[in-house]
């Protein structure tokens, strides 16, 4: 499934990165018994909150537009609680404080779909370890950008396009229309905005080229307009090796 990251992108590794330059530190573990694991948990949670992930989303089922059906879409959440029936989490697609009962919660935090990492990942008693400002923590990130746009995305915006092009499965455009379109369109935008606050406004305004362009994919993708989709995502190819020039 397409989610516009950097071709080989690893979110647990990004996540570890964000964590250090943001200046705190933690614990991350992982793996064991599916017994084990909701112990760990739980233990985790009696001395502060406990990012979890990645799981399985597509059986968080408090989601409204979940069908219950593991589908291999990686997802965090921030626990707070285990208690005996229920785990008390903030989920980011925008629902703080949800409950999830225990057997639910442990069959998608056991992602056996999900291609990242492993299961029953969690990062737990977070330590700061200094204070950083945020633009600083932007800017010691931009050698991981170079290095990440560093990968052929061109080909694989053309590997996509080929694919609406031909005609796309219901699936597919679902996850399209859904949640990815919209997902890689808000993250470029984000990096335009920070990009011009860390003085890199060359960079800033491809990248918010590239935002402007995916954002156009989302109505023919809806409307199963495919061959305008496949033409507009053929758009975006070179803007990643000219954002990569820019930051090098």
């Amino acid at each position: 499934m397409p989610y516009f990251d950097p071709p080989g992108w690893e979110p647990d590794r990004g996540l570890d990165v964000a964590i250090g330059l943001l200046g705190w530190e933690c614990e991350r573990t992982e793996g064991g018994a599916r017994d084990d694991a909701l112990e760990r948990l739980r233990r985790a949670c009696e001395a502060g909150p406990v990012v979890v992930g990645p799981i399985e989303m597509g059986l968080f089922t408090h989601q409204p537009w979940s069908r219950g059906v593991a589908d291999g879409t990686d997802h965090w959440v921030v626990v707070l609680e285990v208690t005996d029936e229920v785990v008390v989490m903030h989920d980011p697609e925008g629902y703080p404080y949800v409950t999830l009962p225990i057997s639910q919660f442990m069959t998608a935090w056991s992602a056996e779909k999900v291609a990242v990492a492993g299961p029953y990942v969690m990062r737990s008693n977070f330590r700061k370890l200094r204070d950083v400002r945020v633009e600083d923590a932007v800017r010691e990130s931009l050698p991981y950008a170079v290095e990440w746009l560093s990968k052929d995305s061109a080909a694989a915006v053309h590997r996509i396009s080929a694919m609406l092009a031909g005609g796309i499965d219901e699936g597919m455009r679902e996850h399209l229309a859904g949640f990815a379109v919209r997902l890689g369109a808000r993250r470029l935008d984000d990096a335009a905005t920070w990009l011009a606050v860390v003085g890199e406004p060359a960079a800033a305004e491809i990248a918010r080229q590239q935002a402007m362009i995916l954002g156009r994919l989302q109505f023919p993708i809806v409307q199963r307009e495919f061959t305008r989709a496949a033409e507009i995502m053929t758009e975006l190819a070179p803007g990643y090796e000219r954002l990569h020039d820019a930051l090098k």
